[in-house]
Parts: structure tokens; C-alpha cells; sequence
């Protein structure tokens, strides 16, 4: 359903300041906590003294203790300490590698031993004082590559959200799919329009007329396995466009992790990273509120479309050209995962998944996933 030997986004900094967080990523359940200031550490959220979620404890010298009975973990996963116990001989919990890069805290869930953290993608606007970056998470009852779908496919914002980025033109325009490289990339131009809602506001505060036509563009990015970076903007009209010189234009990438929880629910990470007026706190802000107003509707849309795929599992999915970004990503996804079955099956190795419940009545759940 979902690769396993990949970096995803597991959390953000903030979300780990003061206490762990139990977070459940491609169907495991992790604890993510700082060890100590600046260290990062990612265990099973399991504690296996009685089961109880190592997440509901606290750090306290270096070592994660259970809320429920006080044992003690390390961040390798080997049990240190328990109030008049001993526990030296308890087996090791599973430790997932995990990395803090470019203001988000990466997880591997699949095999440790691949995990290489210069397979992180590149994010030349993370470390760049030029350019400001506002965000927030979303929880989304959705498989992840209905997500895909509709970041790849942004038809869509002509009816969802027609009070703010959307306009009859983005249907009227055709839309080019291509691979390049390990990326797929759907690209739309449209020249001499006038700015939806957003934009304008977005041209008011940089300085530029928001009553004159634009040339606007939306440049779409997937990236394996659930990466979707959109350049989008807006110039004034006959400046170049897409090309256009600063001074006449505003323009960001629309930021977008989309990391698998289970089969048909997933943690959304989304922001915009921008290039103008970087210091000014008060226009991050109002970004940000008008950009989670919009993937609300996103959201929202999303989640009744699950349950529409749910309720009719034989029904298969209708295909257009406008899918066609979609249809590729998911290409990609599809690889990535046969590639994972193909060394299970010719190496006679476990399936990576989370590890077997260690209570008395084992139990799993089967989840219905859209085609």
C-alpha cells in the first residue's frame, strides 16, 4: 500500500518541545522525543514491561519512562531502569531511524540499515534567509494518493475554491504532464487573466496593482514517495510571466508531505514558502490562515470521496487527461513498492511491518483501500 524504505515527514519540532509524541506512520506506532536538547530519538511506542504506550511518559536524564509503572528506556531501545526491578534481560524495542532537517523530523519505517539521511530531499528554501516559510498539519481520513490526486489534478480549484484561488481559466487551459528525472511534473500557464481573491491580496502586499490582468502559473512536482512542491504566482501581464523579473511578480512554492498513517487515514503537513517581504511575521500569518481555509476544502472533499470509494469497492476510478499527473505518481508509488516485494520474495525476508502485538489477544484490522 504504501513504500517503506523512504524518509517520510513524521512531525514537526515544535510538536516534541516539552513531551513525546505518539504518532502512527505507514501503520507503525512510533514515539518520537528528544532525548536530550538538540538529540532526536524514535522508538517503538510500546513499553515491554505491560504494553502501555511508551508516548503517555516522559524524558527524564536521557532515558523515555513509561507513565504507567516507571521503566525506563534508552533511545537505542534496550530497557536502562525500573524502580526496585530488574530488568536488564527485557528484549530491545524497535528503533526507527530519524533526522531533523530543513525544520521537519524525518522517520524511516522501513529497513534501518537503508536508511541513508542524504536520501532526504533537498529543500533549497529551508536554508535560505531569502526566502519565509509558514505551515501547519493536517489529519486527513484519506488514503494518501487521493492527496496525490488532488495536488496533481488542480481542476479542482475552480469549483472547491472558487472564493479564493479559483477561476474559470484554470479549466480552459490545458495542462502538460511530463517525467523528468524522478520527478513528475504538470505544468499550466495562464496568460492575461485576472487575479483570483488570494492573488490579489498576495499583489496588494507586495507593492503591485491588484486590478490589472496577470499571467499566472502553477507548476506541480511529485517527487517519491509522497512529495508535492508547487511553484505557483502571478506577474503583472507581458512582464514574462513565469520568467517575469521580482519587481513584477509574486510567486512561492505551495509545501506538500503527505505521510501515509494507515491504509485510508494520513498526516498532512502543508505550507507555503515565499520569497518577498520574508521578515514581515503578520503576512505569514495571514497566508497561512488563508491557505489552511483552503485545504480545509480540500480536506473536507477528500474524505467524502473515501468514504464514496469505501462504499463501493468494485467501482473503478474513470481516468482523464487531466489525471494524468496523478496517474503517473502513482506509477512511481506502485515501482517503489513492487521493488520492496521483489527483494521479500528473493531474499525470504519478513515483510517490514510493524511489529507483532505482544498482548494475549492479538487482533488486526481490515481496512478497505481506494483502487
Amino acid at each position: 500500500m504504501f513504500p517503506k524504505n523512504t524518509w517520510y515527514v513524521a512531525a514537526t519540532p515544535n510538536e516534541i518541545a516539552d513531551r513525546p509524541l505518539g504518532r502512527q506512520i505507514c501503520g507503525h506506532k512510533l514515539v518520537i522525543y528528544r532525548p536530550r536538547p538538540g538529540e532526536l530519538a524514535a522508538l517503538e511506542d510500546f513499553c515491554p514491561h505491560r504494553g502501555a504506550p511508551l508516548s503517555l511518559g516522559k524524558v527524564c536524564d536521557g532515558a523515555l519512562v513509561c507513565g504507567y509503572h516507571g521503566l525506563a528506556m534508552g533511545c537505542d531501545g534496550k530497557t536502562v531502569s525500573m524502580p526496585g526491578q530488574r530488568v536488564g534481560a527485557f528484549p530491545a524495542i524497535r528503533r526507527y531511524p530519524a533526522v531533523e532537517r530543513h525544520g521537519f523530523i524525518w522517520v524511516w519505517p522501513g529497513e534501518a540499515a537503508l536508511a541513508d539521511p542524504a536520501l532526504i530531499p533537498h529543500l533549497a528554501w529551508a536554508e535560505n534567509p531569502d526566502w519565509a516559510y509558514g505551515g501547519d498539519l493536517y489529519h486527513v481520513r484519506c488514503d494518501y494518493r487521493l492527496m496525490i490526486d488532488n495536488l496533481m489534478d488542480l481542476t479542482h480549484e475552480t469549483y472547491v475554491h472558487s472564493t479564493s484561488i479559483g477561476q474559470k481559466e484554470i479549466d480552459e487551459t490545458p495542462v502538460t504532464t511530463r517525467i523528468e528525472g524522478q520527478e513528475v511534473v504538470c505544468r499550466r500557464y495562464m496568460d492575461g487573466v485576472m487575479a483570483p481573491p488570494f492573488w490579489r491580496a498576495n499583489l496588494r502586499a507586495h507593492g503591485l496593482p491588484d486590478d490589472q490582468p496577470v499571467d499566472r502559473w502553477q507548476v506541480c512536482r511529485f517527487s517519491p514517495p509522497s512529495q508535492v512542491m508547487i511553484e505557483v504566482g502571478v506577474a503583472l501581464a507581458g512582464h514574462g510571466g513565469y520568467e517575469a523579473a521580482p519587481q513584477h511578480k509574486v510567486s512561492s512554492v505551495v509545501v506538500d508531505f503527505i505521510t501515509p498513517e494507515t491504509e485510508s487515514t494520513m498526516w498532512y503537513f502543508w505550507g507555503m514558502a515565499r520569497n518577498f517581504r520574508v521578515q514581515d511575521a503578520e503576512l505569514t500569518t495571514q497566508i497561512r490562515q488563508g491557505q489552511g481555509q483552503v485545504f480545509a476544502e480540500d480536506t473536507a472533499i477528500l474524505e467524502q470521496q473515501q468514504k464514496s470509494v469505501e462504499a463501493w469497492p468494485g467501482r473503478k476510478l474513470l481516468m482523464l487527461n487531466i489525471d494524468a499527473g496523478g496517474v503517473q505518481a502513482r506509477r512511481m508509488i506502485d515501482k517503489m513498492i513492487a521493488a520492496e516485494c521483489a527483494v521479500v520474495a528473493a531474499t525470504g525476508a519478513p515483510a517490514i511491518g510493524p511489529a507483532a502485538p505482544k498482548t494475549e489477544s492479538p487482533h488486526a484490522a481490515a481496512v478497505a483501500s481506494a483502487a
